[in-house]
């Protein structure tokens, strides 16, 4: 699965002004929901929340990537936000978040979850490619990078930028 297959353009914010880890999990989880029939905010923000009290999904140089399972789902899904000012997310090098990207999948989709947080990781490792995602000034531009950034996906032969 790539990347850009997770994410539409109708769940990605640019430049958000958020104050609080709260209100980033309700704003994610209210992304998730759109067009997911029979699947509420509330459940989606139960599963996130869920898997953050396990320990905090802040990966570090202000990046998070927040994720749950949900029952109701067949295929995984994802969102991706950029704040306009970072956030305490609890991060291991204990700096602020300005960039998450939530990823919902099936319940039993064990593999797949993996290979696509690592995929995540992989990408948002990239200093460059941090840089360009926390340079942009759109959320077209958000998607152009993320859709770029499939390269980064195992079994993708899409050029990197």
């Amino acid at each position: 699965m790539q990347i850009a297959d997770l994410v539409t353009p109708e769940r990605v914010a640019c430049s958000v002004k958020i104050s609080s880890k709260k209100r980033a999990f309700e704003l994610l989880a209210e992304l998730l929901a759109k067009n997911q029939q029979g699947l509420g905010q509330a459940e989606i923000m139960d599963s996130l929340l869920a898997r953050e009290r396990l320990g905090s999904t802040g990966l570090g140089h202000g990046v998070a990537i927040p994720h749950g399972r949900s029952k109701k789902l067949n295929r995984a899904i994802g969102a991706f936000v950029q704040l306009e000012k970072g956030i305490d997310f609890d991060a291991i090098d204990n700096q602020p978040v300005d960039l998450l990207f939530v990823l919902l999948v099936p319940e039993k989709c064990t593999e797949e979850h993996l290979q696509v947080l690592a995929s995540l990781a992989e990408m948002l490792e990239d200093d460059d490619m941090r840089d360009k995602l926390h340079a942009a000034k759109s959320c077209e531009e958000l998607c152009w990078l993320m859709g770029a950034s499939v390269a980064h996906v195992p079994g993708s032969n899409a050029p990197r930028p």
